[in-house]
């Protein structure tokens, strides 16, 4: 008859001995595997004559029932010990200060285009958008810039590849934000084709342009806002209240000067340059260039299908990246793209 407390005590021993859990299993095969010495004891069973097998059976099941109760109180151990183990390694010291979660915030150019959206917005401009990736008739054609006009020079830019790898010239990344005044007048006067009178126009189309241009003053990517107010008797008097309104509310600053210098866009006539020069601080008496307008060229209305000899109106375009550099001292235009936290974090 076996020593079946000897079996208990050499599997608890070989238990003890092990501290991983792949390596108990292998021990715990000796035992109770297939080829086990418990196993090898049930099998045996058949062989002792019939009067013995309940009483042997029975001790064999115990002495089964204890190396099952010391494997899965070593389990219990080794689960035990990794977990403190675990627990060790990431103790948190939690007298130690806070590291706090930096707080984000927006960046000055966005701050400066939602200053704009919503200065206009107050006095009726609606917010117009539209794509980026422009059609040569919307951002040249539609504008009264042919193939053929000389002011394309500063626009034939960042044209995107056809099918088949080459330029496709009709498609390009818009130069400036008039495309979408074009589609905003399009939809407009598809919508009120059936009434005698339009309704008034009278939007803004904020947005990213790109240009091959890079120095402090200009970025290939930079923002544009463009405006646009057409109907039935809207003269240059009106563009220049509109602008010299916007610039006081935007700089909170009565005390400025507004001038309108002549100057060429092929889409609008006549059309200006605005200066703007501030009575104190340290660009007192400094004019500085801050957009360009003018009346809208009848061609650029013909080309939408609105009646040049019935509507008339204004457009103006200026650079919120340089509204923001004036309003926030900063006297490079690249400083807003360079990604520099340290730069931006001013601004939160």
């Amino acid at each position: 008859m076996h020593n079946f407390e000897q079996i208990v005590q050499a599997a608890s021993a070989a238990f003890a001995a092990t501290d991983n859990p792949d390596a108990l299993e292998q021990v715990k095969a000796a035992f109770l595997g297939k080829n086990g010495q418990i196993t090898d004891l049930l099998k045996g069973l058949t062989k002792l004559p019939p009067e013995e097998r309940k009483t042997a059976g029975a001790a064999i099941n115990r002495a089964k029932e204890a190396v099952e109760a010391e494997l899965n109180a070593r389990r219990e151990a080794i689960r035990q010990m990794a977990l403190e183990a675990r627990l060790a390694e990431e103790a948190l010291d939690v007298t130690l200060p806070g590291r706090g979660q930096p707080r984000g915030g927006l960046h000055p150019v966005t701050r400066t285009l939602e200053r704009i959206e919503g200065l206009f917005r107050s006095i009726g401009f609606d917010v117009a958008d539209g794509p980026e990736i422009e059609a040569d008739f919307q951002n040249f054609t539609a504008l009264n810039t042919p193939a053929d006009h000389p002011a394309r020079s500063m626009h034939d830019t960042f044209y995107l590849q056809d099918e088949t790898g080459g330029v496709a010239k009709n498609v390009l990344l818009r130069t400036h934000t008039s495309p979408i005044q074009v589609r905003y007048m399009q939809a407009h006067v598809a919508k009120y084709a059936s009434l005698a009178t339009m309704p008034e126009i009278r939007v803004i189309a904020p947005g990213r342009v790109y240009r091959v241009d890079s120095d402090a003053t200009h970025s290939p990517m930079f923002h544009q806002v463009e405006g646009l107010w057409i109907g039935e008797a809207v003269s240059f008097a009106d563009l220049k209240g509109v602008i010299g309104d916007f610039l006081r509310r935007f700089f909170e600053s009565d005390d400025l000067q507004v001038r309108f210098r002549p100057s060429f866009f092929p889409f609008t006539e006549p059309s200006a340059e605005i200066d703007m020069a501030f009575m104190q601080g340290a660009l007192k008496g400094r004019w500085l260039e801050i957009a360009g307008c003018g009346m809208v060229h009848p061609n650029v209305l013909r080309h939408v299908n609105i009646d040049p000899e019935k509507y008339i109106g204004f457009a103006f375009g200026m650079g919120p990246d340089r509204l923001t550099m004036l309003r926030y001292g900063v006297n490079d235009l690249r400083l807003f793209f360079d990604g520099d936290l340290r730069f931006l974090r001013q601004f939160v």
